[in-house]
């Protein structure tokens, strides 16, 4: 398997970065560690995350900083599709099953 953003989810990581950038050069860079390392783990084991409301839907909350990672699974073409990334802070677009 491998990973595949969509244009929201690499535009939702960049502005996390950024604003974080802004306060702490270092600590964006944990952050943004922390999301990617989440990431990969999803490649070893793909449905680790939580089933949404939404079909085909999932969401994966970091270790740290609890940021929340929506995904879908395409077996077609062998890829984990990060949907969009926010922190457990803000609205959320999609609701557990």
């Amino acid at each position: 398997m491998r990973l595949r953003f969509t244009p929201r989810a690499t535009r939702d990581l960049a502005e996390i970065a950024e604003y974080i950038y802004e306060r702490s050069p270092n600590a964006a860079l944990r952050v943004r560690g922390v999301i990617l390392q989440s990431l990969e783990d999803l490649l070893l084991f793909p449905e680790l995350g939580r089933r949404q409301t939404i079909r085909d839907v999932r969401k994966l909350v970091t270790r740290k900083y609890s940021y929340l990672v929506y995904y879908r699974i395409d077996r077609a073409s062998d890829e984990i599709v990060v949907l969009a990334i926010q922190h457990h802070t803000r609205r959320r677009e999609y609701e557990d099953l």
